[in-house]
Order: C-alpha cells, then sequence, then structure tokens
C-alpha cells in the first residue's frame, strides 16, 4: 500500500527531527529558578539564598546572614513526571526539623491547569504543604498526611504530592534533618531468608520463637488512648464493656516463608498458596479476634483495607482485595479460635524486604457524631527470626553512590511504578465500565450486519451508547482525548520517552491503546463516532433539535468538501507551534471545546463558555459541525486512518448510481454523490449499513424484494402437471 506524498513528507518532517534534537542542558532546575525567587515569598521572613552545593543542588535560606532553612527544586531529586510527560518543578524549603517552611509551583506544563483549571488554585493547594513534617513521613511510610484533591486534577494532584514528600525525605537524609540518616548500603554481610529452615508445627512453640508476634489490646487500653486525644467527644463515646475485655488480639506472620506458610495452613494449601505468590512477591498473615475487626467493611465498598497498613522504612503498603485470600483454617496444633485470618500479598514492585524489620500498622476508629470519626493508631511489629536467615556476602563495589543515591532508599523506577500503580487502582470501577464499552462496540463493529438488522433496535442501541459515552466518560471519568495529548507524546518523544507518564491516567492510556489498535480496523470513526463525549453531545443534541422539527441545513456538496480542509490546517498549525512552544501550542488548542464543555462541564469564564455553546447551537441545524470542519483531533487521527487494513462498510454497485439514499441521510455527509465512502470523514454510525439492509429506503433490497414476490405468486407447475398428466389417465393414452 504507497502513502500518499504529503503523509510521507509529514512523516520524514516528523523523523528528521526526532532524529536530530538536540540534548537537554545538565543545568540544575534550582540554579535555573532560584534567581527569579523572592526569599520571602518562599519563606516568611528569608532575605536570601546561599551558593548551591556543588554535589547536591541544594542551596541554604537566609535570614539576616544566618541559616534558617534549605531549598531545593522536587524535580532535581524525583523523575517523576505529570500528566503532560513532563516534570512539575515544586520549589521547597526545609528547616533543621525537617519541617516543610514554604513550597512554591514555580514550573508545569500540565494541560488541565494551563487551559483548565486556575493556575492560583494548584499553586494555593501546593502551598498547604507548609508544615508537612518529615520526620513523621518517614515514620508511616509517606501516608501521615491528608491528601487535599481537586476534581479534574486529581493525576496532577497525585504527582506533587508524590514528588514533595519523595524528595523532601531525599533532602532531608542527605542533611541528616530532624535525626534522619542517610541509609548506607551496607558493605558487609547482608542476609536473606534460609528456605530450609524449618518451622515448629504448634502454635505455642511459633509464638514463643517469634515466628508469630501479637499486638493486644483490651477495652480499657483504647478507651484511655481515645481519652487522651485533644478531641474530647472521643472520651465521651467511651466503650461500656468491662475494662478487661479483649478489644482486638491481632497475630501476624510473614509466610511467604515455605515452611511458615506449611506450619500455618497445611501441606495442600501451602502448595496451593505459593501457586498465588509470583516471583518476587510475599505475602504476611493476619489472624484476630475480639469487638474490633482488622479488616473491617471498607474494602467491600472500595476494595481497599484501610484498617491496616504495612510499613517499612519509607515504604507503606496498602492492602487490595485482589492481594487477599482468607485463610479457612489453622493447621498448627494447639491454635486457638479466631474471627478472622487472612492472607495478604505484597507486592514484587513495593520495596519490600523479608530480612529487615517491619510493621503492621491497624488504625482503630471511634464515632463523635452522625459522621464523623476521630481515629488513633497501634502498631505490631515484626522481624522475622534468625533461625529463617542466612547470610550472604556482599561483592564489594568500586563506585561511590552521590548523596542523593545513598538517600534514595526505594529506586526511582519502583517509586514511580508504585505511583501509576496507585492511581489505577483508585480506578477500578470505570477501568471496567470502558472495558466492557470497547468489547461490545468491536463486537457491534464485527458483527454490524446482525446488529444493524433492525433499524428501530440499532438506534436506541447507538442512543443509549453514546449517553454512557457522555455522562460516563465525559462528564464523569473526564476520559475525553486531545489533541493536546498528541503534542504531549510528541514532546516526550524529543525530550526523552517515559511510559510512566501516560499511565499515570488509566481511562486516556486505554482509549489511546484502543485508539490505535481501531485506526488499523476501522479508522478514525470507532472513536470519532462512540467514544467521544463531546460528539456524543452533538449527536444527542441534534436528535433533540430533530424531535422538536428544528430545520436541518445540508450544505452544499462544493461548499461542503471546500470545508473539510479546515480542521486539518488547524492541526497542522498547533503542530508547527508546538515545535517551538508546547506551552503556547496547548494555550492555542483551546479552539477544541472539550474542556469547557466536558472537563469543566461548563463551569468557567463566559468567553469560553460562549464558544463552547456557539459551536453547539451550530450543531442543531448542521450535525456534528464542529466534528465535521474544526476539529484537529479528527484531523490528526484521519491521516494515519488511511492505514487501516479492512474496508468494513458494504456497498451495492448501484450505490451512488442511481441509488443516493445513503449519500443523502449520512449525517455528516461523508458518501461521495459517487457513491465513495469517505474514510478520513466518516464515523462509523453505521446508519448506511442500516439503510442497506432496509426494506423499506433501499432501492436494490426492494427490487429484490419484488422479484421474489413474483416467484412465489408464479402458477406452481409442478403441481399442475401432476394434476394435468396423472389426474387424466385417459389423456395420457391418447
Amino acid at each position: 500500500m504507497t502513502l500518499p506524498r504529503y503523509f510521507q513528507r509529514i512523516l520524514a518532517t516528523l523523523c528528521a527531527v526526532v532524529l536530530f534534537a538536540l540534548p537537554a542542558s545538565a543545568e540544575t532546575v534550582l540554579a535555573k529558578y532560584l534567581p527569579d525567587m523572592v526569599p520571602g515569598a518562599l519563606v516568611e521572613g528569608a532575605d536570601g539564598f546561599g551558593a548551591i552545593r556543588e554535589d547536591v543542588a541544594i542551596a541554604p535560606v537566609l535570614k539576616g546572614g544566618e541559616v534558617i532553612g534549605w531549598v531545593f527544586v522536587t524535580s532535581d531529586f524525583v523523575s517523576t513526571t505529570g500528566y503532560s510527560g513532563k516534570p512539575i518543578h515544586t520549589m521547597v524549603a526545609v528547616d533543621k526539623d525537617a519541617k516543610v517552611i514554604g513550597v512554591d509551583l514555580v514550573k508545569h506544563s500540565e494541560p488541565i491547569v494551563l487551559i483548565g483549571i486556575p493556575d492560583s488554585k494548584i499553586k494555593a493547594l501546593t502551598a498547604n504543604y507548609r508544615g508537612l513534617d518529615l520526620v513523621h513521613e518517614a515514620q508511616t511510610g509517606g501516608t501521615g498526611h491528608e491528601l487535599d484533591i481537586i476534581s479534574g486534577a486529581t493525576v496532577t494532584i497525585m504527582v506533587i504530592d508524590d514528588s514533595i514528600v519523595r524528595s523532601g525525605l531525599k533532602v532531608a537524609r542527605v542533611l541528616g534533618l530532624g535525626g534522619l540518616a542517610v541509609e548506607e548500603k551496607p558493605t558487609g554481610p547482608q542476609f536473606e531468608m534460609n528456605l530450609d529452615a524449618e518451622a515448629a508445627s504448634d502454635w505455642m512453640t511459633l509464638e514463643g520463637d517469634g515466628t508469630l508476634r501479637r499486638l493486644s489490646l483490651d477495652v480499657g487500653q483504647i478507651n484511655e488512648a481515645f481519652a487522651a486525644m485533644d478531641d474530647p467527644r472521643a472520651a465521651k463515646r467511651a466503650l461500656t464493656e468491662a475494662p478487661e475485655t479483649t478489644y482486638i488480639e491481632m497475630q501476624a506472620a510473614l509466610v511467604s516463608h515455605p515452611s511458615i506458610a506449611r506450619s500455618l495452613l497445611g501441606e495442600t494449601e501451602a502448595a496451593n498458596f505459593a501457586t498465588w505468590l509470583k516471583e518476587g512477591e510475599h505475602a504476611v498473615a493476619i489472624v484476630g479476634r475480639g469487638l474490633y475487626s482488622f479488616k473491617g467493611s471498607g474494602y467491600v465498598r472500595g476494595g481497599i483495607f484501610d484498617r491496616i497498613v504495612l510499613i517499612q522504612n519509607d515504604i507503606s503498603v496498602r492492602f487490595h482485595d485482589k492481594q487477599h485470600r482468607r485463610i479457612n483454617a489453622i493447621a498448627a496444633d494447639g491454635a486457638p479460635a479466631f474471627n478472622e485470618a487472612d492472607l495478604f500479598k505484597i507486592p514484587a514492585d513495593s520495596g519490600f524486604d523479608p530480612t529487615q524489620p517491619f510493621r503492621i500498622q491497624l488504625l482503630v476508629q471511634r464515632e463523635v457524631g452522625a459522621i464523623e470519626k476521630v481515629f488513633t493508631t497501634f502498631d505490631l511489629g515484626y522481624q522475622l527470626p534468625q533461625q529463617y536467615l542466612q547470610r550472604v556476602a556482599v561483592v564489594p563495589t568500586t563506585e561511590t553512590p552521590t548523596a542523593v543515591e545513598a538517600a534514595a532508599g526505594q529506586s526511582e523506577d519502583a517509586a514511580q511504578q508504585a505511583l501509576w500503580k496507585r492511581i489505577w487502582q483508585g480506578k477500578k470501577l470505570e477501568i471496567a465500565v470502558l472495558v466492557a464499552m470497547l468489547g461490545l462496540l468491536t463486537l457491534v463493529f464485527f458483527f454490524q450486519s446482525f446488529a444493524t438488522r433492525n433499524a428501530r433496535a440499532f438506534f436506541w442501541f447507538r442512543i443509549a451508547y453514546l449517553t454512557v459515552t457522555l455522562v460516563f466518560l465525559g462528564w464523569y471519568a473526564n476520559a475525553q482525548l486531545s489533541v493536546v495529548n498528541l503534542m504531549a507524546l510528541f514532546g516526550a518523544l524529543m525530550s526523552g520517552f517515559s511510559w510512566q507518564a501516560f499511565l499515570l491516567d488509566p481511562m486516556t492510556f486505554i482509549l489511546w491503546f484502543s485508539l490505535a489498535a481501531a485506526l488499523l480496523f476501522w479508522g478514525r470513526g470507532a472513536y470519532c463516532g462512540w467514544l467521544c463525549p463531546f460528539g456524543a453531545l452533538q449527536e444527542l443534541l441534534s436528535r433533540i433539535a430533530k424531535f422538536f422539527h428544528i430545520p436541518q441545513w445540508t450544505l452544499p456538496w462544493g461548499l461542503h468538501e471546500r470545508l473539510w480542509p479546515l480542521k486539518y490546517m488547524i492541526f497542522l498549525g498547533l503542530f508547527g507551534v508546538s515545535l517551538m512552544s508546547i506551552e503556547q501550542a496547548e494555550h492555542l488548542a483551546e479552539v477544541e471545546p472539550f474542556k469547557t464543555a466536558i472537563i469543566l462541564k461548563f463551569v468557567r469564564a463566559w468567553p469560553f463558555v460562549a464558544y463552547a455553546v456557539a459551536l453547539l447551537a451550530a450543531g442543531l441545524f448542521v450535525e456534528r459541525f464542529y466534528c465535521r470542519y474544526l476539529c484537529p483531533l479528527g484531523a490528526a487521527l484521519a491521516i494515519p486512518a488511511r492505514l487501516r487494513m479492512f474496508d468494513w462498510l458494504k456497498r451495492y454497485k448501484e450505490c451512488g448510481s442511481p441509488c443516493q439514499s445513503c449519500a443523502n441521510e449520512c449525517p455528516v455527509q461523508a458518501i461521495h454523490p459517487t457513491g465513495e465512502i469517505n474514510p478520513n470523514e466518516c464515523v462509523n454510525c453505521l446508519h448506511c449499513q442500516v439503510l442497506y439492509q432496509s426494506k423499506t429506503i433501499c432501492p436494490v433490497v426492494i427490487k429484490k424484494m419484488k422479484r421474489r414476490e413474483k416467484v412465489g405468486s408464479a402458477p406452481d407447475l409442478v403441481p399442475d402437471l401432476g394434476r394435468g398428466f396423472m389426474g387424466h389417465p385417459n389423456q395420457l393414452k391418447s
């Protein structure tokens, strides 16, 4: 298949730009932005900054010549990128106690911020990190603070939060702030699990040698803990049971050691359990009894066990329902009866080290109002006993790690992977619905003849599907693709591609991945005609307009054909600007009304709302007016759609000459008067396939039906012959 020449030129230009793009400067981000920062604006009372250290991008914050803190930029220490594929540069200052004393969002390229949410709103939220105690964050694995979320900017806020906490901990360790110290990589013997070690078979011995660890709390201890809180309402809601009543007795063991698993689960169940764990994964068994449940019921609704968290140094692991299995029976001799017994899987990429101490933190809650609760925590400490460990010699290395590398603890790749996985876990419902929608649409396309056989049923199916696309994908999940995504992708290719940036938004990632496949099979119509929320909004409004008999305008074919190139010119203009300034191109991408109508639901400054409403109003008279003539995303998708491998839409040889039924009824006028369907403009609404089988509209089908009727109404010659000859034997003789 030969590509069009203009497309070949575009590809050649893209390749040339990517191949010969120059690498970015090695200058630290702090050195770039510190000269423009007013000390007093970052840290109250500060009047200057000292020189940036040579070994690490940190500078002292001065007041009257004295050092009152240290300043750094998050992107010098962590490489987490935002939704745009670029780092979010946040300048942070910390004091000697490892508390954040100043925060300023100095630079970002987030599209949702640039063209949707006011910059001041993001800056105000970022400023709230003043007072964050990094020592407490180190103790709680980065979970010791509440995360404020702005609707429509969830990914951006989570990236900012992750970068502030992780980079802050690295800087605090480098400088030894708040008693935090660099975690030296051991050069002597280390430990690994001794898989040949045997565990005792009875419960009492397992408790005695430390294989099982216990946390036991009675009602009296719980009442005392809540009485010591600042909120007096907590003491007033004291439990009325006897003080010595067991509130919770919780025990834990690391069952990823095979011998411990056999002792607690039995041979058969331990073998089954071993197949559940993948390479590098670990698991902990937790059992409990008493008035309080360590599982609670939150995991039933949200899929997360919110009452327990595993913490090891800076690492925190919250367990999800897919990481959970119930223990049906405890095999160890003499095991007491427990209310609940469960296994929890620790992911391989969490950074967990089974040879190092960790703790299970239990969150205990008490209701103090109709919908208000107060919380306190208790820790169950665990260390795998020495008999399950063996020394392993470490090969000495001649490389000396930098201060930042030594302070990193968890690898940067693992931290980034944990971030996007946490985001995906939080969007399981949206992902499940989107996958179901994609599966259903795929079936419709593969079996389109069957799907379009009943015109009325297919009409209401399409209306229902577009409604889900608009309400769920658009207004609820904010899964609206944009030409900004394409510019972000190209920017990432030029500056160093990373999957992590695109995995931060699971809905957008899945849509783009499925769209890439759909382009090869069906062209751009799979998205534009079915999965684009703004396109769905236009079509649904057009249906309403037709119901109320608002006149529909059909543009003359010559004018219609000459308006098509407008969207391609807009796309090429945006692409050209993005080569010089991606930020400027993102601003100009306001030609797309998607952010106003879908992401922000028209809650925006009036010029943006007026523009979006004007486009929708035009669509009341000319169906999908914006899609036809102005959409740069549709133009961008139409170019690679020329490479599709199949032509699924059925046509008769009479289509276009003489029949014009499909051409006249095509909602977007994508069918030429000569009968050919223009794949660049077709949105795969399948209306032409409905007409292809119509017994009341399609002349070819009507003609075939009449021919069959004539054949069916003709005299049945076989019976007549039978009656004529077989019924009159005399005639046979003569």
